[in-house]
């Protein structure tokens, strides 16, 4: 199974450095070229490898680490996803809920990637929070998952598990997934929640 962060912000970086606490190779990519993001990438450790757009989507699982609409260029580099699992770790504050449809955010990427195996995941928490040792207070962190594809949960909370995170599965994304996405200028209930699992 192979990996890959599209983009390389905080978010991003964060989620880069849980793949490299537990040594997992992981491509990352944003709209800058390898060679930029390889500087920030050496000092997380080396399983982390900078690549462009277009090799870092061949991977089988994608997770999305952009800003908010910078997902549909993401889409726009493949033909079809098919086969592919993609993590929406993006959010939408400050996009005027008018411009969603009346959707959840995580929806609307969804829409964008159709033919993927589609979670949202990884965004409710800080990026300095997520970035550091989910091994806590004699717990995992959570991370909350939802999707409108109940067989595409299970190997993202495998992902979540293996780096060390204990998944919460919140069901659809119209259910579950509204309370882990922002609306206009104000965070739902579970945006910025962290939580530990006891051991």
């Amino acid at each position: 199974m192979s990996y890959s962060i599209i983009g390389f912000g905080h978010v991003g970086q964060a989620l880069a450095r849980a793949f490299a606490r537990k040594n997992m190779e992981v491509a990352v990519a944003s709209r800058r070229g390898p060679e930029a993001l390889a500087p920030q990438a050496k000092a997380i450790g080396p399983t982390v490898v900078p690549r462009t757009l277009h090799e870092a989507v061949e991977a089988d699982t994608i997770i999305l680490a952009v800003p908010f609409w910078g997902h549909r260029a993401v889409a726009k580099t493949l033909a079809s996803w098919e086969g592919k699992t993609v993590i929406d770790a993006t959010n939408a504050f400050g996009v005027p809920v008018a411009d969603l449809d009346g959707l959840p955010s995580s929806a609307v990427v969804a829409k964008a990637f159709a033919d993927a195996r589609f979670v949202k995941g990884f965004n409710h928490l800080p990026a300095e929070t997520l970035a550091a040792d989910p091994k806590v207070e004699g717990g995992r962190r959570v991370v909350f998952l939802s999707s409108d594809d109940d067989s595409a949960v299970g190997p993202v909370a495998s992902l979540a598990e293996r780096l060390g995170f204990a998944p919460i599965a919140l069901g659809k994304l119209n259910e579950g997934g509204a309370l882990v996405q922002a609306r206009g200028r104000a965070w739902t209930r579970l945006i910025f929640q962290d939580l530990v699992k006891p051991a």
